[in-house]
């Protein structure tokens, strides 16, 4: 029934109102008060008349509809505010990365031709008018967290929330809102191979992509999502916070990423959306700590995992190993989930029910200790481009190697080089002011090109096997997907990053960050001084971490094994331009900063 009403609506600002008739007393959004040291819990209500308070003021600045508002703001209920009363006044939000860099910043903001940036502290927005960007359009900053803020700057006039808010008073009459087939965000690509494009999603986009994630996924109402990703990132944005809202689910924004683990076990939540490098940084933690217990502890950790691992199988119709030994499941399973399975699914609050994974591949390794200990993380597939989802895993069919089927009304077909192309009523209506770009995203026949390679299993499950320009060809002719590889590698704790090389060379190599905890551990069983820069040169370190990278990847076949490795103890960051916001690899970026040490990798090899 709850379903059925929300299918009726067809902008994403009729949401929340529809939710406070409903069930005007159902708590919408928790997020923790610092000043009161509280949990501050608001009601749907309270958020919907929140959001008529910010529309009022957004109506005395006279924007005009589909004028562009750039949203620089952390998780909280200040974003959700904003962004709804944005959309509810037929303007367009552009969303921000609170982690990027100001020049991305100032850049997005200068191209989306954003007449208001709304953002918590004075000191962001002096880091973007200090890289000089020429910013034309912009005539309006607003601080949600500065009480006195500067009175203006070249002309950009400055507000504080309280006082902003206060010039709505008294506002009797609210802009039209939006229609279905208007502008519902422009949300920039991250930008690896240049600057990034901003991709034009409507309301028909997003809410469609709601709609029929809510066909393979169905939170209840009464659920409560634990929200850590940023909002500005287009999984997060649909699946953690419209859809959430839709439904009348509860939102709980974690505190911090450091304070996740105890926000877990504080909020105990039904429902979370993640990207794989969280599941596989707690699997690291239980790595590293397994490390330390008696040998018969991680005899029964793997045992838990062997054992639900083979009734997951069973559960999903997968392929199940057999043997004498699996007699004994029945039996032994109670006294395993009890002993292992409970207290790693503790570590979540325990009443985690959804736990969904995106915007990149889940390591194999993870994802079955995972699945097979009574957590089944459902893995999807999307890209900004198609709101985003695209194919997905559900509650009643999981193959963890796979990213599931294609959501309703998508249409997926392979095309030349096996490209996964796209046709969905959540498909972009195209890049903003980039008609050039958005001609080169689509097939002739008017499918989405991925740029992504896949194939389908005899079941009509979907799998990724890499990015089309990111595939090594290597001089022998053998093709390696680097993600795969890497991904392997930094299940490792010795690893916290991995670059994998090879293109047009005789071999694979790679380039890896390590963990300086772990490197200090294992300096010490080598005899070797971690401190000193020479004991990174040193071939005793090469050979003992070529010999670890090769038993984190000794599934993949042999010509994708790598056999040569550079080490370094920097990171790989959003601000030294290594990595995007949503933390994936900027390949030409660090081909350009270690081409010295790739070409030494090669020296001497054709």
């Amino acid at each position: 029934m709850r379903f059925k009403a929300l299918s009726q609506l067809k902008t994403l600002d009729q949401f929340v109102p529809a939710r406070a008739k409903i069930a005007p007393h159902t708590e919408a959004l928790r997020q923790f008060d610092r000043r009161s040291n509280t949990w501050e819990r608001i009601s749907y209500r309270d958020l919907d008349e929140r959001i008529q308070q910010w529309r009022r003021a957004f109506c005395k600045m006279n924007l005009k509809h589909g004028d562009r508002v750039a949203i620089l703001l952390p998780n909280g209920v200040d974003a959700v505010c904003c962004d709804q009363a944005v959309l509810a006044n037929g303007c367009v939000p552009v969303p921000l990365h609170a982690i990027d860099t100001a020049g991305s910043s100032a850049f997005i903001i200068a191209d989306s031709q954003a007449s208001v940036l709304v953002t918590n502290r004075q000191s962001r927005w002096d880091a973007i008018y200090l890289t000089h960007t020429v910013m034309p359009d912009l005539r309006h900053v607003i601080f949600t967290e500065e009480s006195s803020p500067e009175a203006r700057q070249d002309g950009v006039k400055h507000w504080d929330l309280e006082s902003w808010l206060a010039t709505g008073h008294g506002v009797t009459e609210l802009p039209e809102g939006p229609s279905e087939g208007d502008l519902a965000a422009i949300v920039y690509t991250s930008g690896t191979t240049g600057k990034p494009k901003g991709v034009m999603l409507t309301h028909k986009n997003v809410v469609s992509n709601v709609l029929n994630t809510l066909k393979t996924v169905y939170p209840k109402p009464s659920d409560v999502f634990l929200s850590f990703l940023p909002v500005s990132h287009t999984f997060e944005r649909m699946a953690g916070y419209y859809l959430a809202l839709g439904m009348g689910c509860t939102i709980v924004y974690t505190r911090s990423i450091q304070q996740l683990a105890e926000d877990f076990r504080i909020v105990r939540p039904n429902v979370i959306i993640s990207v794989p490098r969280i599941y596989e940084r707690i699997f690291a933690k239980v790595q590293a700590k397994l490390a330390r217990e008696s040998g018969f502890v991680r005899f029964l950790f793997g045992w838990a995992v062997e054992v639900g691992w083979r009734r997951f199988c069973e559960k999903y119709g997968l392929p199940r190993q057999k043997g004498g030994i699996t007699l004994l499941d029945p039996v032994v399973w109670p006294i395993l989930e009890r002993l292992v399975s409970k207290t790693l699914l503790n570590q979540f609050g325990g009443q985690l029910r959804i736990a969904i994974s995106g915007g990149a591949a889940l390591n194999a390794k993870v994802s079955k200790a995972f699945c097979g200990l009574g957590l089944p993380i459902i893995q999807g597939y999307g890209m900004t481009e198609s709101s985003p989802i695209i194919a997905g895993n559900s509650l009643t069919y999981n193959h963890p190697n796979t990213v599931g089927k294609p959501l309703p009304e998508t249409e997926v077909r392979l095309g030349e080089d096996n490209e996964i192309q796209v046709k969905s009523p959540s498909v972009m209506k195209g890049y903003w002011n980039r008609p050039q770009a958005t001609r080169e995203a689509f097939t002739e026949d008017g499918w989405l090109k991925t740029g992504d390679v896949g194939e389908f299993d005899h079941e009509g499950f979907l799998r990724i096997v890499g990015r089309i320009k990111e595939i090594i060809v290597t001089s022998t002719g053998e093709k390696v997907p680097p993600a795969d590889l890497e991904l392997a590698i930094e299940i490792d704790p010795l690893f916290d990053q991995a670059y994998v090389i090879g293109e047009n060379r005789p071999f694979i190599s790679t380039i890896v960050v390590l963990n300086k905890e772990e490197w200090r551990k294992l300096a010490a069983t080598l005899d070797l001084d971690p401190n000193d820069p020479e004991s990174l040169l040193a071939t005793v370190t090469r050979n003992a971490v070529l010999k670890r990278i090769k038993t984190a990847v000794k599934d993949f076949p042999q010509y994708a094994l790598p056999r040569n490795v550079h080490m370094t103890l920097e990171p790989w960051t959003i601000e030294n331009g290594l990595i995007t916001p949503t933390l994936k690899l900027k390949r030409k970026a660090l081909n350009e900063k270690f081409a010295p040490q790739i070409q030494a990798l090669y020296a001497g090899h054709r």
